[in-house]
């Protein structure tokens, strides 16, 4: 089962517990509950010498969606389990919004605004906007174990399985590209950019094998560009036939294969980019930062015959991993980050000129927008008991958004604060099944 955070009093971190446990200390009336997510208890009093065992927090990073377990290495329990879900993309997508209104309007000549020289020095480490938000959310998460246990060591997956260097480490150049590791990571980098499944007819979970999209015979190369993932059946259905002829009964599939084989891999670019700025940051904590591979994480959740998702990769990453990991019942916090709102005062007309007034103070009656809130409201149209999120107005009358439905026109007298708002959404996920 996962296991319940615990503090003392003083906001000193102890061995997280049993749930039965905690439900025990919550109905005695001898803790009380600190955090919804992740569950967090707060004793009502203060132990003096606590007796704590160290824990590991392991991070598996992703583009998209990162791993990450707290694991105990002498009984090999997982503690802690969670997917935190970046806004990389939503980030990019609104600067590129941004600069879009800003260049337009300068073509208008309309509130005319010099445009910025690029004589400025980037500073050492800088990242975009994009890439540093992942690098925040895990740092965050990270601080936030931190608080809630005692952590003692850190793992991270640094850098992929290297089998042609490690075989050789004076390797290089063209010797370098045309050994064993040409075949892995090109079957490796067309699996990620193809998701795992066939291109033209989608099936998972079966054997693929590297297709050429324009066939050799009809002047087709072995340019990554070129290849593909696909099923044993439907490889040897297209065998050397022109991909126009193949798909012609199916132009969307055509369409799809031809425009995603120009794109490039853009969630391995970020994770190699980010990877050695993690790494810093992790290791200015203090902890010690052990580094692994994702080969070793991979052949480590092999031998202990452990379902892939992202929160078992974090629980497999490093040598330090134990012989048996108790992953049973183990439920994964899915957290996604949302950001903390729009620092934008108003909202603009196409000249540029305000069209809206400016935000006031972002509390109503102590309630912030993304807080959650419970509301029980007993009487009238509206009857009933809500949990959710709430969207605040000055007026005093809530919208509070459930799993379901949003409920409009809730009084603030109703409300019941839960938890406030730390730009993260979160929800629980399925646990594994009772073999692994």
């Amino acid at each position: 089962m996962s296991h319940v955070f615990v503090v003392d009093t003083n906001r000193t971190p102890l061995n997280p517990v049993h749930p039965g446990e905690a439900r025990r200390l919550l109905s005695h009336g001898k803790a009380a509950v600190l955090k919804r997510y992740p569950f967090t208890i707060i004793l009502k009093q203060a132990i003096i010498t606590p007796q704590v065992t160290g824990l590991r927090v392991k991070v598996d990073p992703g583009s998209r969606t990162t791993g990450i377990a707290v694991v105990n290495d002498t009984s090999g329990q997982v503690v802690f389990a969670a997917e935190l879900t970046h806004r990389g993309q939503a980030i990019k997508a609104n600067l590129d919004a941004r600069r879009r209104v800003r260049r337009s309007r300068r073509q208008r000549k309309t509130r005319y605004r010099k445009a910025r020289w690029r004589n400025r020095r980037i500073k050492k480490g800088w990242l975009p906007p994009s890439l540093g938000s992942r690098l925040e959310n895990i740092c965050t998460w990270v601080r936030r174990l931190c608080q809630l246990c005692v952590v003692t060591a850190s793992s991270m997956e640094l850098v992929r399985f290297d089998m042609q260097r490690m075989e050789n480490p004076d390797i290089a150049g063209v010797e370098y590209q045309q050994g064993t590791l040409m075949g892995y990571e090109v079957r490796e980098y067309l699996l990620e950019k193809w998701g795992r499944q066939c291109a033209y007819c989608g099936v998972k979970d079966v054997p693929l094998e590297i297709e050429h999209i324009h066939s050799r015979a009809h002047g087709g190369t072995n340019r990554i560009a070129n290849l593909t993932v696909a099923c044993v059946p439907c490889n040897r259905a297209k065998g050397n036939r022109d991909i126009t002829n193949f798909l012609h009964q199916k132009p969307e599939v055509l369409a799809r294969i031809l425009t995603q084989a120009k794109h490039p891999l853009k969630d391995a670019a970020a994770v190699n980019t980010t990877r050695w700025a993690l790494l810093d940051r992790l290791t200015a904590t203090g902890l010690p930062v052990e580094t692994g591979s994702g080969g070793v994480t991979k052949f480590n959740r092999t031998q202990r015959e452990i379902p892939k998702t992202h929160w078992s990769d974090a629980a497999c990453v490093g040598a330090s991993t134990p012989p048996v990991l108790k992953t049973t019942g183990v439920v994964p916090l899915l957290i996604r980050a949302t950001g903390h709102g729009s620092r934008q005062m108003c909202l603009m007309s196409a000249y540029g000129f305000p069209r809206t007034a400016a935000k006031g103070a972002r509390r109503v009656q102590g309630f912030q927008t993304g807080d959650l809130v419970k509301a029980v409201v007993p009487t009238g149209k509206k009857q009933g008991t809500y949990w959710g999120r709430v969207a605040v107005r000055s007026s005093g009358s809530f919208n509070i958004k459930t799993s379901t439905a949003t409920i409009q026109g809730i009084s603030y007298r109703h409300c019941q604060m839960l938890q406030r708002s730390d730009g993260y959404t979160y929800t629980t996920g399925g646990a594994l099944p009772p073999h692994a």
